[in-house]
């Protein structure tokens, strides 16, 4: 089968690689309809993931056709539909049983990191029964790729960590897909400001008609005070940090209201300082989570009743063949007004 294929950093290509294979009784090999790139797949070639090892089919998102299971998989049969969870879990292990999927003793976030992923014709899904989800019949299947990964994280790594209620006052930092996907979801909460910040215009743009109430831009270094007057000297009550890189984490802790809270959802690759000089008496609460999609049904039911509408978040499409194309789409996402790509094995 064709697949994208991590060589070590800044190294990929579209090459044969053998065919996936039950190997557990849990397993289920699906032909992937549909697949994405994610900021954490361009993390994983910048080398910021140490443990995915030359070799490794990337990608951890989409959805596709259950070919084959095993002989203990009984939510699942050949045919199905299904999305695949960028979080593999037992459902019986210690953290499973707390709803902390992404810390599976056997799973957690494995495709396209410590097993084959998603970018492929297809993928061995470990723990089938409880990592995939049956896509109701109707359902536009490429918007759902959005539910693999990105919704979720938005959700439960930025407005469910950053306690986002109504009235509060909410700025994300990143207006990229997984800032934008926060704020979609931030609106179930209906607070009363919703500030995007960012260095992109276009993505500001985007950010204002997915329902940001206030644009920054952070470019000319004066977003503290464009946000500090926004909130009449305050700050914000959530500030969501969806980039991953020092300077926007510290932009979080200058910006936090006293009693807020920073929900931390960037992949971040190098150290950050942390501002306790200034921060130790001002109440604030700092959350790191890496998702474990256990609002992925709550989703889905919210884009079954049309009041989240994924595929907004879609820009580009491409072919398997075209996969290096859509990598250079994709990591220049600021000149090519790109959001998220589509791939199409």
């Amino acid at each position: 089968m064709r697949a994208v294929v991590y060589h070590g950093p800044g190294q990929k290509s579209l090459d044969e690689h053998p065919m996936p294979k039950i190997t557990e009784p849990g397993d289920a090999i699906l032909r992937v309809t549909k697949t994405t790139i994610c900021g954490t797949d361009l993390h994983i070639l910048k080398g910021d993931v140490p443990t995915c090892e030359a070799g490794r089919v990337l990608g951890h998102e989409g959805v596709g056709i259950v070919e084959e299971t095993g002989a203990g998989v009984t939510a699942f049969k050949p045919g199905d539909h299904v999305v695949i969870s960028c979080i593999t879990s037992c459902g019986r292990c210690e953290f499973c049983r707390k709803s902390m999927y992404s810390h599976c003793t056997s799973g957690g976030w494995i495709l396209g990191h410590l097993i084959d992923g998603t970018q492929a014709e297809y993928v061995r899904i470990p723990h089938a029964d409880t990592s995939l989800y049956a896509i109701p019949q109707g359902l536009d299947e490429e918007a759902l790729v959005m539910l693999s990964d990105i919704l979720p994280t938005g959700f439960e790594c930025g407005v469910l960590n950053g306690k986002v209620e109504p009235g509060s006052t909410v700025a994300i930092v990143g207006a990229g897909p997984i800032g934008l996907a926060a704020l979609l979801t931030a609106q179930f909460y209906s607070p009363a400001q919703l500030i995007m910040i960012d260095i992109d215009d276009n993505r500001l743009e985007v950010a204002k008609r997915f329902g940001a109430t206030d644009l920054v831009n952070s470019g000319d270094g004066a977003a503290v005070e464009a946000v500090k007057k926004l909130t009449d000297g305050s700050g914000v009550d959530t500030a969501i940090e969806a980039v991953g890189i020092p300077e926007t984490f510290v932009l979080c802790e200058e910006i936090v209201a006293a009693g807020g809270t920073i929900a931390n959802i960037g992949v971040h690759g190098a150290t950050v300082d942390l501002h306790l000089e200034t921060l130790w008496a001002h109440n604030i609460s700092i959350t790191t989570r890496l998702v474990d999609t256990a609002t992925t049904p709550l989703l889905l039911k919210t884009v079954r009743a049309k009041k989240l509408q994924p595929e907004s978040l879609i820009t580009h499409r491409f072919s398997l063949d075209q996969a290096m194309d859509a990598y250079e789409t994709f990591g220049n996402a600021a000149e090519n007004k790109a959001l998220k790509v589509i791939i199409t094995p």
